[in-house]
């Protein structure tokens, strides 16, 4: 979708539909949105009046100026005290007191969707927030940019026609109006960062999507090779032979029991003058799909584990955002990628695998295959000299029963990247919350009678279980992990996460890292 700002009155925006906005208890509406009430005659006082329009969050109302009676107005010029679009689309803020760049979001998204369902394909819009909302220009034009195209998103490429009329329905155009011309470059600079990051988010979403058939752990590789390529970011694969001759012996343990390759991606990010910079790594655990293994699981919802690679995938999506928005920190992303398959060369329950640090691991559920793949890229990462490492998993359902759907769990042994985690789930809206990792309260959960520790420690503290083991290989680097095992696919649409894969943790990472540069 191509995305414009342009200087000038909304009312004489040449678009299919436009859209205004409007905090709930408003009752005389101001800025663009009197300015247009009153080029319609009153139209949306009127629906205030009659308590038709409340202001409420994400609620909307559809009007349609009527035809003008004088000559047709030249195309992108309104009537005299009209206006050109075909609609108006009202959007509701909620309280003035809650409002959030967050609700920028939703209420893009919002307008955004319900335009193109009434199969408008070009759309002009106000930058919500900016004016009476408080918000700086270029802040509220990127949250607005992120909501509209997350909130757009749709996975079709597999389908052969488009199976219905709504489905065939596209916006094509999002023009962003503003009168003020001085707040048109800041505007322009949110517009570039609010899609950069969208894109590189609906980029992780199109992979976790994809069939586990189409989007192996080699084909997961060859993604990687062409964003690298197509970004500028430094590209290395290593093949089996490579793996097993690093010792990565919980990561081969995993992959053996697949007929698919495994494949060990490393990407870096090294802006000019950053190459002797100590880097921030990420790591993102790429199960392409996760039967289980010998523990193997229960039939229902197994088709939903194509996208164990998500955490993969928001590391993939992360590098891509950062090399595009130019950040300069030095960055290294790690993406251990395999199937976790039951076969005659699986893992069994019993089994010991010793990791690339020679820690060894109790195999007591081949299903917490997660926290190993990522235990030989944890001890990987090492090799860098971190000033931060972070890794991103959909690694329990432990944290969906202590957290549920809307809220990731993030632990770790560093207190400052863990403040650095939670500043940026306020900054993106992509939210996380701290479980504990004391070692008095939960080292013994992993204590294994007969080598270093055990993976799994049955059902109390799942999700702190894994991250026990994961500090095991974190050792001494500033580390945390971000189990997105609840928030990483989406039962239900909301306002700019549509039902399917999030790509949560794009955005998420890409603003921890900045965090690192001074920058916003």
């Amino acid at each position: 979708m191509d995305v414009i700002v342009q200087a000038a009155r909304l009312a004489d925006a040449a678009a299919d539909a436009v859209v205004l906005n409007l905090f709930e208890g408003v009752k005389q509406p101001g800025g663009a949105t009197g300015a247009v009430d009153a080029a319609l005659g009153g139209a949306i006082s009127r629906l205030i009046d009659t308590g038709d329009f409340t202001g409420k969050l994400n609620q909307t109302a559809v009007l349609y100026p009527a035809a003008p009676a004088t000559p047709a107005a030249p195309v992108g010029r309104s009537a005299e005290g009209g206006v050109a679009a075909q609609r108006v689309v009202l959007v509701g803020l909620g309280t003035h007191e809650e409002f959030t760049t967050d609700r920028v979001r939703q209420v893009a998204a919002t307008a955004a969707r319900k335009a193109r369902d009434l199969g408008a394909r070009s759309l002009a819009t106000i930058v919500h927030g900016a004016g009476i909302g408080g918000l700086a220009p270029r802040e509220a034009a990127q949250a607005l940019v992120e909501g509209s195209l997350l909130g757009l998103y749709r996975f079709d490429r597999l389908r052969s026609s488009p199976d219905d009329d709504d489905a065939a329905k596209r916006l094509e155009r999002l023009t962003i109006v503003e009168l003020d011309t001085q707040k048109v470059p800041e505007i322009e600079a949110g517009v570039t960062r609010g899609r950069i990051l969208a894109e590189s988010t609906t980029f992780a979403r199109d992979l976790s999507t994809e069939p586990a058939n189409r989007l192996t752990p080699r084909a997961l590789a060859e993604a990687a090779r062409t964003v690298a390529s197509e970004v500028g970011l430094r590209c290395e694969v290593l093949e089996p032979p490579q793996i097993a001759a690093l010792e990565m012996g919980a990561f081969m343990g995993v992959a053996q029991g697949s007929d698919e390759p495994a494949q060990f991606i490393i990407l870096e990010h090294a802006p000019e003058g950053t190459d002797d910079q100590p880097p921030v790594v990420l790591c993102g655990k790429a199960v392409t799909f996760d039967t289980g293994g010998i523990s193997i699981k229960p039939h229902e919802g197994m088709w939903q584990m194509k996208d164990d690679m998500a955490g993969g995938a928001a590391v993939l999506g992360a590098m891509r955002a950062l090399a595009l928005l130019h950040v300069p920190r030095r960055t290294i992303g790690l993406i251990p990628a395999t199937e976790n398959m039951p076969s005659g060369h699986a893992i069994r329950p019993g089994d010991v695998l010793r990791a690339m640090d020679g820690q060894t691991i109790e195999i007591i559920s081949t299903d917490a295959e997660g926290r190993l793949i990522l235990a030989d890229a944890l001890a990987f990462a090492h090799r860098y000299r971190p000033a931060a490492l972070v890794d991103v998993a959909t690694l329990t359902g432990a944290v969906v029963t202590a957290l549920g759907h809307g809220v990731a769990g993030v632990m770790g042994n560093d207190e400052d990247v863990v403040d650095r985690l939670r500043t940026a789930a306020r900054q993106t809206g992509e939210k996380v919350w701290e479980l504990p990792l004391w070692d008095d309260a939960y080292k013994r959960i992993i204590k294994s009678d007969i080598a270093d520790m055990k993976n799994s420690g049955g059902r109390p503290a799942g999700a702190i279980a894994g991250g026990m083991l994961l500090k095991r290989f974190a050792k001494d680097v500033p580390w945390a992990h971000v189990d997105i095992a609840g928030v990483s696919w989406a039962d239900h649409d909301s306002p700019y996460t549509p039902k399917g894969a999030t790509g949560f943790g794009v955005r998420l990472l890409a603003a921890f890292v900045a965090s690192y540069t001074g920058q916003p």
